[in-house]
């Protein structure tokens, strides 16, 4: 068998693996050496390969941002910058119809921005918003797919992890990846907004009311969210403006949210432990993907998969904006069913190569950076689309006594929402580049 078909072959392979429930890092893995092992045809070779891939992979220089991040947002959860978050929002918002709602959104957002990550911001943005919502009336199914769309936030308000892989496998600017996710994610935080005004008006039940805040307490919780501003600003202000690195900049932003939580009193010996051990887990699960993907795309450039399925696709004489729209559609299904990480060392050096022949208008530049944003919106609407979405099973696993069921029924409207900003997106590129220009 040529290492051509070997590569065609392990498409059905690697699906298998992850439909018997194996970790996706590992399937990858597996299918990686496996296939590299046919191909090269020999031990000695294929051994070379296996050594110099995973020192390639983990000697890079770049990679150290991700535990840094991850540490960041670890910290901003023990400092209780999420419960600050939700306390102003809720003051500014809350006497609005569905304004405790909206305030979850933007306390999502809001945490999303020294986070990093949708899953912690879910898991985090629920133990603090979940009781308000009951306390004020909201149903259960209303208050979850809110919690769960809000926690999408996460990882499209920069710093996000994801977009620094994505800059790593195209050789892109990170700077420049955070910059044109900084409007997407601000669309994405106003468009839930307005989802949940029109689900209120729809079904007045699903929500209930509060009083009025005093002017005064509005800004004094106002003032309390400081510390957020300033890492936020501090980090990718610095880094848009050169004045430090990505790399320097997550760590600035980790030494930054430490030093809050400190001074809160909250960063105890234990927490600190409790902090250092998650943030270690949490990157040992990443790097092993990574590994993985790297191994599998190792194999599949060896393969000469991606070259001979772009060389196809633009023989064929397609539109770009149909294959863009395939593309689209296919991380949509594929979102429900996978993790945002693993989706995107999977699948972009398949699909960038294919991507990068076509005219979209544009410089190379700034279509491999639209090309990201899309990709990292439309991989996030996954994680929120019913039967499979990500989040609505840990935002199940913080509320059991909302079945499922009604959460489904309540986050289409959110899924729609979605949908519109990526139609908004891929017709209008200029929206995700003027911070470029």
């Amino acid at each position: 068998m040529s290492p051509l078909e070997l590569g065609f072959w392990s498409f059905p392979a690697l699906l298998v693996l992850i439909f018997l429930r194996a970790p996706i890092g590992l399937a990858m893995f597996l299918c990686g050496i496996g296939g590299l092992y046919l191909a090269t045809g020999g031990t000695a070779m294929f051994m070379a390969k296996l050594k110099s891939e995973t020192y390639t992979t983990f000697s890079s220089y770049s990679l150290t941002i991700i535990p840094m991040f991850l540490l960041m947002g670890q910290f901003a959860t023990v400092s209780g910058m999420s419960s600050a978050l939700f306390k102003a929002a809720e003051a500014w918002l809350g006497h609005r119809r569905g304004g405790v709602a909206m305030a979850a959104v933007g306390a999502c957002a809001g945490f999303g921005a020294i986070c990093g990550s949708s899953l912690a911001t879910a898991a985090t943005m629920s133990k603090v918003a979940l009781p308000e919502l009951r306390r004020y009336g909201y149903s259960g199914g209303f208050s979850t797919a809110t919690l769960a769309a809000g926690g999408t936030l996460g990882i499209l308000i920069p710093p996000s992890v994801i977009l620094v892989i994505y800059a790593i496998l195209t050789e892109q600017n990170i700077a420049k990846l955070f910059a044109a996710a900084f409007v997407p994610g601000l669309l994405a935080a106003l468009g839930y907004m307005i989802t949940i005004s029109l689900y209120v008006r729809y079904n007045p039940k699903s929500a209930g009311t509060r009083e009025p805040v005093e002017y005064d307490e509005r800004f004094r919780a106002l003032f309390d969210v400081w510390p957020v501003l300033l890492v936020f600003g501090l980090v990718v202000g610095g880094i848009y403006l050169g004045w430090f690195t990505p790399t320097e900049g997550a760590a600035v932003g980790a030494a930054g949210t430490g030093l809050v939580a400190l001074a809160k009193g909250s960063l105890t010996w234990a927490a600190l432990k409790e902090s250092v051990i998650a943030t270690a887990q949490s990157s040992a699960m990443i790097f092993f993907i990574i590994l993985g993907a790297g191994l599998y795309n190792s194999f599949l450039a060896l393969s000469q998969v991606p070259q001979e399925l772009s060389g196809w696709v633009v023989g064929q004489g397609f539109s770009p904006w149909m294959v863009l729209s395939l593309i689209l559609v296919f991380y949509l299904i594929f979102g429900c069913l996978m993790d945002s990480l693993s989706m995107i060392l999977l699948t972009i050096p398949i699909f960038f190569p294919v991507v990068s022949q076509l005219d979209f208008g544009m410089s190379p530049e700034h279509m491999a950076i639209w090309f990201g944003i899309l990709v990292l919106i439309v991989v996030e609407v996954g994680l929120i689309t019913p039967p499979v979405g990500m989040n609505l099973f840990i935002i199940n696993v913080m509320d059991r006594e909302t079945p499922i069921s009604e959460t489904y029924k309540a986050v289409l409207w959110f899924v729609t929402s979605d949908i519109l900003r990526v139609i908004l997106l891929v017709l209008f590129p200029s929206i995700t580049l003027f911070l470029l220009t």
